[in-house]
């Protein structure tokens, strides 16, 4: 762990309109972390995830990224933004581009990297993800679960310094949560800095450093997911996982 966090939020707060959805939010990400949000729906967690960079702005507070403030917009923003790989819930990629393009067109556009040297290191992240041989399908020739290891493989590709994860597996048939899960759980344990909003409490408990618990806009609190799971100190996190575990 370095004297920096790599991500910070001091006081974040964030309204649409009259609601507060983001209440004086305060964290510290470190490198290597892996930080896994959970709570309630509708309890701030993917508007949290969307300041990181910028893709929702904030009301008030500081969001630093390796120890630089987010700027307003502009090249500074897309800069830091492609420090910064987001994995939605809805895969996000282009239709009209094979696999293989999808993945190389974020290195070759925005770090300038030759084609054939972005198209090798592409096939070695879909060899990664277990999706090497997919390479010069179209999106809709694959499963769900097989689109989003090409999200992952894309954002890997922009060798971010962290990874966020917004729900990756909620928009995924069941059969193939499992998959995203796997990859997922090999980035953490190969020392990826990554924030992951998920309901997936499995992996929370065996991918996440920490546990961050929201509720109504804001951290409730956050533990080991040892801690969290087993000894839960609010009142809150207790009925959250009292329903969620009962399933």
């Amino acid at each position: 762990m370095t004297a920096t966090p790599l991500v910070t939020l001091e006081n974040v707060d964030k309204h649409f309109g009259e609601l507060h959805v983001l209440r004086g939010i305060n964290l510290a990400v470190e490198r290597g972390e892996v930080v896994v949000v959970i709570g309630p729906s509708g309890s701030g967690k993917s508007t949290l995830c969307r300041t990181i960079n910028r893709l929702e702005t904030i009301d008030s507070g500081v969001i630093t990224i390796d120890g630089v403030p987010l700027p307003e917009e502009g090249r500074g923003l897309a800069r830091l933004r492609s420090d910064v790989g987001m994995v939605f819930q809805s895969f996000n990629l282009f239709a009209h581009k094979t696999v293989l393009q999808n993945v190389t067109i974020g290195p070759i556009k925005v770090r300038k990297k030759g084609k054939a040297d972005a198209e090798k290191r592409a096939l070695e992240l879909l060899d990664r993800v277990g999706i090497a041989n997919q390479a010069n399908k179209y999106p809709a020739q694959l499963s769900g679960g097989q689109q989003q290891r090409v999200a992952i493989a894309r954002a890997l590709a922009m060798e971010p310094k962290v990874l966020m994860f917004d729900e990756p597996t909620s928009a995924l048939d069941p059969e193939m949560v499992q998959e995203v899960l796997d990859v997922m759980t090999s980035l953490a344990s190969e020392g990826m800095t990554m924030i992951v909003v998920t309901h997936e409490m499995g992996f929370a408990r065996r991918a996440a450093n920490r546990v961050v618990f929201m509720a109504d806009g804001e951290i409730v609190e956050q533990a080991s997911p040892d801690d969290f799971f087993d000894n839960p100190s609010s009142q809150r996190a207790k009925d959250f996982l009292s329903k969620i575990l009962s399933h």
